[in-house]
């Protein structure tokens, strides 16, 4: 297999050194544009570095658009994303393991407004009631995706964008007893 490298290149409107997100994995660099043949057809591949996750993806060019792939936010999107955060928390009366399910669907979709609604729904604040270590797990995960985001476009470090995203969390509705904590959607009474 040959595997030729290209320099500075560009394709379908990314190109190497960029910071982009993968749906699945969040915030990569674009390293190189490789051409490799498979089965005798020459195949473009995008190499994306996941440095955080010591983790390195070989994307096809053509493919890039219709599996998510996209560039860095705007900074007026990520403005909006932080926004999200300051809302009242929405949790559905639906078993946790469905919810669960949705939670993981939104933090892999690589939408930045749905991985904040998780941040959202699933932050605890120093006086409330603990979190499952399913919950804890989503929350960090849903974190972590969306910090590394804020972190790329603001220019920050990570711990910074942690902190700016606590900030904003902070700023949201005073988060007490667990019944009026959340505006609960409850989806049985409107199947009823």
């Amino acid at each position: 297999m040959s595997s030729q490298q290209k320099k500075a290149a560009v394709r379908q409107g990314f190109k190497t050194g960029e910071s982009i997100v993968y749906p699945s994995h969040g915030v990569g660099q674009i390293v190189a544009i490789e051409e490799q043949e498979v089965a005798g057809m020459k195949l473009e591949l995008f190499v994306i570095d996941f440095d955080k996750d010591k983790m390195r993806l070989k994307v096809p060019v053509a493919k890039a658009a219709t599996i998510g792939m996209r560039k860095l936010s705007e900074g007026d999107f990520v403005e909006r994303a932080l926004k999200v955060l300051q809302g009242r928390a929405r949790i559905k009366r639906t078993m946790w393991s469905r919810r669960a399910q949705e939670y993981d669907a939104k933090i892999n979709s690589g939408d930045l407004i749905s991985i904040a609604e998780v941040v959202r729904d699933l932050f605890r604040a120093e006086n409330q009631p603990e979190q499952s270590y399913s919950e804890r797990q989503l929350y960090e995960a849903a974190l972590d995706r969306m910090a590394r985001e804020v972190a790329a476009v603001n220019k920050l470090s990570d711990t910074e964008s942690v902190r700016l995203i606590e900030a904003n969390l902070a700023k949201g509705p005073k988060r007490g007893a667990k019944t009026d904590e959340a505006e609960v959607e409850d989806d049985e009474a409107e199947a009823a």
